[in-house]
């Protein structure tokens, strides 16, 4: 017999979750000392806001062409 998923009922959209992943890491790299560990946390905040910004795009009503230069920082 296959095995069930655990389905999850989200209160919050998944940009509302994005938004507040990449503001828990933006704290908590800046309760870090410069260093190895505050950057692996702002690299998450990069990855959780790119992430926002493809799900805007993607869910757009016009879905516009991305931008060149969009993704590079």
């Amino acid at each position: 017999m296959p095995q069930q998923r655990r389905r999850i009922k989200h209160e919050k959209t998944f940009q509302e979750r994005l938004a507040e992943e990449a503001l828990r890491f933006r704290e908590a790299a800046q309760k870090q000392p410069p260093g190895l560990a505050q950057e692996l946390l702002l690299r998450r905040v990069r990855q959780a806001e790119t992430a926002l910004h493809v799900n805007r795009w993607l869910t757009s009503p016009g879905l516009q062409p991305i931008r060149r230069g969009f993704l590079q920082s």
